[in-house]
């Protein structure tokens, strides 16, 4: 299939995503480890992002309900992490962003989040992206791994003709079960012909259960991913920053340093003014 030319947009809270318009930065942790914790984090990435010239949307997971182990550490849940996020949202002034694993989340977090996203390994769960749409909040939908990058048009199809313009679609890797993905990045320009393309640089680079009872991975590739999607062409940066990434409570092996941020998303803009 050739490439496509981007020609849709979505509104993400105050921003337009998809264009001509600048490229949104979506960081935060894999998933809430405290208040404090998220407040700090979002403050911090929020003022490199200002700095640096991105608009930002602040992410973190309520509820990792795909964990390897049962044993591995999941968040606050739903009840206790959207009061958290909504916080973010107020004291930070940023939108913000978390996942969704069945319908009857789509509604309570529709009224805190700007954003709801879907799992990747739910992306063709129907119920779930028409909740999702219902809230009319932005809708981001990660590729599966088992999916082409063309089957994604039927993805975005089913929140559109649910009412919500307003889709993005992630790519964050192809292929699982040998504890290593792949980026297509022609794929980045074939989902760019049905929505703005997000690419998700840091579960890129997983090693899916690779570490026994617990996801690896190769944080040391992100930055050569990070600069071949940019220069590929895509709309928003996914990225899972930490503070502290040995001691991170979920994926610890793959998500970004806060004291290398700045320097990556400064290549990105050089990038980004290149094009």
């Amino acid at each position: 299939m050739p490439a496509m030319s981007q020609t849709h947009t979505a509104q993400l809270g105050p921003y337009t995503v998809g264009g001509d318009r600048p490229l949104v930065l979506i960081a935060g942790p894999c998933v809430i480890e405290s208040a404090d914790h998220a407040l700090s984090l979002a403050e911090r990435i929020s003022t490199i992002a200002r700095q640096v010239g991105l608009p930002y949307v602040f992410k973190a997971s309520y509820d990792k309900a795909n964990r390897s182990s049962i044993n591995s550490f999941r968040g606050p849940g739903l009840a206790d992490g959207l009061p958290i996020l909504a916080r973010v949202r107020e004291k930070v002034g940023v939108p913000v962003l978390s996942d969704i694993h069945e319908p009857a989340q789509a509604a309570p977090a529709g009224e805190v989040l700007d954003c709801l996203q879907i799992p990747a390994f739910l992306c063709r769960q129907t119920d779930l992206l028409v909740a999702a749409a219902a809230t009319g909040r932005c809708v981001n939908v990660k590729k599966g791994q088992f999916l082409a990058p063309d089957k994604m048009r039927l993805v975005a199809e089913k929140v559109r003709e649910s009412g919500n313009a307003n889709v993005m679609l992630t790519d964050r890797g192809t292929f699982f079960g040998y504890e290593r993905l792949i980026n297509d990045f022609t794929g980045l320009a074939v989902m760019r012909g049905f929505a703005p393309v997000v690419f998700d640089a840091t579960h890129s680079v997983q090693y899916p259960g690779g570490a026994g009872v617990v996801t690896g991975g190769q944080r040391g590739h992100i930055p050569l991913l990070v600069r071949a999607a940019v220069a590929v062409g895509i709309d928003a940066l996914f990225l899972e920053v930490h503070d502290d990434p040995d001691h991170a409570r979920s994926d610890a092996a793959t998500v970004w340093p806060l004291d290398r941020l700045q320097p990556l998303l400064e290549t990105v803009q050089r990038i980004r003014e290149a094009l």
